[in-house]
């Protein structure tokens, strides 16, 4: 799947005009088209004078966001690229879902700060309901705590968290068109300790080395495109130890499948995408099944 057109959604105080600009190298493939989204959310408006929605606080939010948007799209003309925006009163997953059914997205693009809980810009499970809601992958934005960007090309060295399934040869057959933009991958799959039942250290060894060969398959996949990849194994907790995998590999981004629904489970205790969505220092591309 080729990545051509970008919602980027915004609220500025935690997604700035310079991850779009980290995005350009994707222009190398088919990148050409960007499209703003700014959601005003009713009862955080409401909240924010205290005594109910204001009309001209509304007209007001959108001017300052109307202005925002001119200037970057200025840029970004100049750069040969198509813009497009939406300024709009909402729920934030529903407008983000509307717009991008409506403009035929291939990737949708937030920002995560780290914050209290009640603080957070875009909750997790916002960005989870997105996904499962509009079946478009979704890049979600890191920044430091001194608010510089979290990586200058998230795409150059990925690192790519595989379990095996059908969903993960989605997200290999979602990276074969970047070979131009990619310098490498890395695919791991984290093993359950439990899983190493030989009482020997062979009987270990030789699990090990059958999860490998189905990691150097993926592997193959990738450099047949032109996409430099290699494997690696690792045991424990899957979300922990991809975080862990991620600092070791100096990897850009992290990429991971996920679900075709939202479960219960997910919803209350999380999953291992929605922690790689909060806990990771670099940002995270999470990608669903095929429709």
């Amino acid at each position: 799947m080729d990545i051509r057109k970008i919602l980027f959604v915004t609220k500025f105080e935690e997604l700035w005009f310079d991850a779009v600009e980290s995005l350009m190298d994707l222009r190398k493939a088919s990148f050409n088209h960007v499209v703003f989204l700014n959601v005003i959310e009713r009862e955080k408006v409401a909240l924010r004078r205290g005594k109910g929605y204001q009309k001209v606080e509304e007209v007001r939010l959108k001017e300052m966001a109307n202005i925002r948007f001119i200037n970057w799209a200025e840029t970004l003309f100049e750069k040969g690229l198509e813009v497009g925006a939406y300024i709009v009163v909402g729920s934030l997953v529903k407008q983000v879902v509307t717009a991008a059914e409506k403009e035929e997205i291939d990737l949708i693009v937030v920002g995560y700060k780290k914050k209290g809980r009640i603080e957070q810009f875009y909750s997790s499970s916002d960005i989870l309901e997105i996904i499962h809601r509009s079946q478009i992958p979704v890049l979600v934005y890191k920044y430091k705590p001194d608010n510089t960007i979290a990586v200058e090309k998230p795409f150059e060295r990925p690192l790519l968290a595989t379990g095996f399934s059908k969903m993960n040869q989605n997200v290999i057959d979602y990276l074969k068109p970047m070979g131009r933009v990619i310098k490498k991958v890395t695919i791991i799959h984290v093993g359950d300790p439990k899983s190493l039942k030989e009482s020997s250290a062979m009987g270990v060894q030789k699990t090990r080395k059958k999860i490998r060969r189905k990691l150097d398959e993926q592997c193959d996949l990738l450099i047949a495109a032109g996409i430099d990849a290699s494997p690696a194994v690792y045991v424990g907790t899957p979300a922990k130890e991809i975080v862990t995998a991620a600092k070791e590999c100096n990897a850009t981004m992290v990429i991971t499948g996920t679900s075709s629904k939202l479960s219960l489970k997910e919803k209350l205790v999380g999953s291992t995408p929605r922690f790689l969505a909060e806990k990771t220092d670099i940002p995270t591309l999470l990608i669903p099944p095929v429709k």
